[in-house]
């Protein structure tokens, strides 16, 4: 998620963004029962096969509220409005042959699994949604025990979360989220981290680190080594903020390297193709992870008239850009279709497939 919400458009009416009239529901994607044992990821439909996720973008928000843990509520989201905003924009992702997206708000920033929940059923777009804490921006999404909690207790929320459903809705998070600044990491980062560890141990499910920069993922490295936790199981969200060449010492490592911000604008356009092909002559495309960071917050600067939702802003066109210019821009440095399969498609396949032990 980037803080200071680079991907809102605040010329954007409202009715503007609202876009399309709603069509018809496809065939809602139905939950199953699971081994102990079996490979899956877990959407917020139900456990499904990863190799039914297909083409997949690992990185994006469908609703985001940058209020502060003190403030975040359900009631702040006017669930019928996002609903009506996202749909058309996770139908026309449909078309363009994605069919899993993987949502990144963590809880006390908008995480609203009853609504993605929702829209996965109406757009035939799989979610995964997520369980952890975020860190970063100096603490602000925190909940206010979070300092005084230990990592067992942290930990067993999170499985908690796993085992019996998000918040009393029954549908289970897909991965762990975490966020953190630059480095140095501070004591209750790493505390975070650690009990993030504690979970991947007993879960299986992979931790993606919203990261400031290279030495913070560094940190993240250590302290997850520490707690016996090999560095496959990292996703450095953000991996892209670093001028690096820092990506490549991590992803020898097997850190998931996830370039996420994708946009049109210039910076984006030169920086993305030669962060791909850097990892590819280096012979690690295969640790690479591509993604938009797009979505709609509730807080923004453009009045909606709505008391519960009093501000909306967002991307006019979100989940496009890496379709229309970036993977046009890599195909013409020579990435060849396997090797986009790999990227969106394959390593997301592999970065969130688990074993459920704790559903047995």
């Amino acid at each position: 998620m980037r803080e200071g919400h680079s991907w809102r458009n605040p010329k954007l009416s409202r009715r503007a963004f609202l876009g399309a009239t709603v069509g018809a529901s496809l065939v809602p994607l139905a939950p199953r029962l699971v081994a102990a044992d079996e490979a899956v990821v877990m959407t917020v439909n139900g456990a499904v096969s990863p190799s039914d996720l297909g083409r997949t973008l690992v990185h994006e928000h469908v609703v985001v509220d940058f209020a502060g843990a003190a403030l975040d509520s359900p009631e702040r989201t006017d669930a019928d409005q996002v609903f009506q905003t996202a749909l058309p924009h996770l139908r026309r992702l449909r078309d363009r042959g994605v069919t899993t997206l993987v949502e990144c708000t963590p809880r006390y920033i908008g995480r609203r699994p009853v609504l993605l929940q929702r829209l996965a059923k109406a757009s035939g777009v799989r979610i995964v949604t997520n369980t952890g804490w975020y860190a970063a921006v100096d603490h602000k999404f925190l909940p206010a025990e979070a300092a005084r909690l230990g990592v067992d207790e942290i930990a067993s929320r999170w499985i908690s979360e796993w085992r019996d459903g998000i918040e009393g809705t029954g549908i289970r998070p897909g991965f762990l989220k975490l966020g953190t600044g630059n480095g140095p990491l501070p004591p209750l980062d790493a505390r975070l981290l650690t009990a993030a560890a504690r979970v991947h141990r007993e879960t299986g499910l992979t931790i993606f680190v919203h990261t400031g920069d290279g030495e913070a993922a560094r940190d993240e490295v250590r302290y997850l080594q520490a707690a016996g936790v090999a560095p496959e199981a990292l996703v450095w969200v953000h991996a892209q903020n670093d001028p690096g060449p820092i990506q490549i010492e991590l992803a020898r490592l097997g850190v998931w390297i996830s370039l996420d911000g994708y946009s049109a604008a210039p910076v984006n356009t030169l920086r993305y193709p030669n962060l791909v092909v850097a990892l590819r002559d280096a012979g690690l495309l295969n640790r690479v992870l591509l993604s938009h960071d797009d979505g709609w917050a509730v807080d923004g600067a453009q009045p909606t008239g709505n008391p519960i939702t009093p501000f909306a802003n967002g991307n006019p066109a979100p989940y496009e850009s890496l379709f229309t210019r970036l993977l046009p821009d890599l195909k013409a440095r020579g990435l060849s279709e396997a090797e986009v399969d790999q990227l969106l498609v394959i390593n997301p396949r592999e970065a969130l497939t688990v074993r459920p032990r704790l559903l047995a």
